[in-house]
């Protein structure tokens, strides 16, 4: 990395994207193999999700239209509903696999990409075997900071749907009863995207820091102090990406057909947002790796580059949690 630590701090949106890609194209072959190992699996599992589950989807309605035409109580109305039980099963099956497999994938890359940026960072020698070695242990960090954003964002939501009942409740079929419920909606959508970027930036604290869980939360909160509106639109720009290429799978690809598309076209779309989301999925992970560094830096919290190293080392031992203070900050004078 060119830059030192106290320049990082006047990067914007476009510092941060210009310096992730330059990251990206120096370090170019342990980027490749993070990314053939780790995100083409992860890519190739979001895509095929949308494919696969607009064919169970498609099955589904078929049979509860047949269901629909049948007259009930004969056997052919009570295969199909077996049938149909069937699908929903398989159906949610698939669904609970797919997020599953998502998921470890997600953490598996996250913690492959942050771990290789820090390595790149403390000028530590750095192979792919190594990286693949640390990455289960720092998986499991990765995982208990996952269950404590997850829990926090289960709470957030309930209280949030609470609250929007008792307006339909109490502001029943009246002007000011939709006003203040868009007043919510809105106050939602905010809290909701707040909490988002916490969580991204909670990830990378749970790699490079003896933080995770609920400490990593914490500690994403006072560093985003400051750099808010980078980090918001940071999540917006990665958001409206990762939306435009889905939203083009879905209807060159996955609807192609009702489009009365050729095939060489089907699939010349489905390569054309398969790479676009590989990329997006690696710059998304730097980038915030980055952002990281950029809000340490507003905080005047300089990353020793010997404890980092050091704490990073740990990973390919047994992993013991320091005491005292953080592993790698310290506060230097500006």
């Amino acid at each position: 990395m060119d830059r030192e630590q106290e320049q990082m701090q006047f990067l914007g949106l476009f510092g941060i994207c210009k310096e992730s890609f330059k990251i990206i194209h120096s370090w170019r072959k342990i980027f490749a193999q993070i990314t053939l190992t780790l995100i083409l699996p992860l890519t190739f599992i979001f895509l095929g999700h949308l494919e696969i589950s607009n064919l169970l989807s498609r099955e589904i309605k078929h049979t509860e239209y047949e269901q629909d035409v049948t007259r009930p109580g004969t056997t052919r109305y009570n295969k199909l509903s077996d049938t149909l039980s069937s699908e929903y099963i398989t159906l949610i099956l698939f669904q609970v696999a797919y997020f599953t497999i998502l998921l470890i994938l997600s953490l598996l890359s996250t913690a492959a990409v942050v771990y290789t940026i820090a390595s790149i960072y403390t000028g530590r020698d750095l192979t792919f075997k190594k990286v693949m070695c640390v990455v289960p242990k720092v998986w499991k960090r990765l995982m208990v900071t996952f269950l404590c954003m997850f829990a926090a964002f289960f709470v957030y939501n309930f209280i949030a749907v609470v609250v929007m009942v008792i307006c339909m409740v109490i502001f029943p079929y009246n002007a000011f009863g939709m006003v203040l419920l868009y007043i919510v909606l809105i106050i939602y959508v905010m809290g909701f995207v707040y909490m988002t970027v916490i969580w991204q930036l909670a990830s990378v604290v749970s790699v490079l820091e003896s933080s995770y869980g609920l400490k990593a939360m914490k500690k994403s909160k006072d560093l985003i102090k400051g750099n808010r509106g980078v980090a918001i639109s940071i999540f917006f720009l990665l958001n409206m990406s990762l939306i435009l290429i889905k939203f083009l799978f879905e209807i060159f690809v996955v609807h192609g057909n009702s489009l009365h598309m050729e095939a060489w076209k089907r699939v010349g779309f489905g390569v054309l947002c398969f790479l676009l989301l590989l990329t997006f999925f690696l710059f998304g992970l730097v980038i915030q790796t980055i952002l990281y560094l950029v809000c340490k830096s507003y905080h005047n919290e300089n990353i020793d580059k010997g404890d980092l190293s050091n704490h990073l080392e740990s990973y390919l031992g047994e992993y013991e949690p320091l005491s005292g203070k953080e592993v790698q900050l310290e506060q230097y004078e500006v």
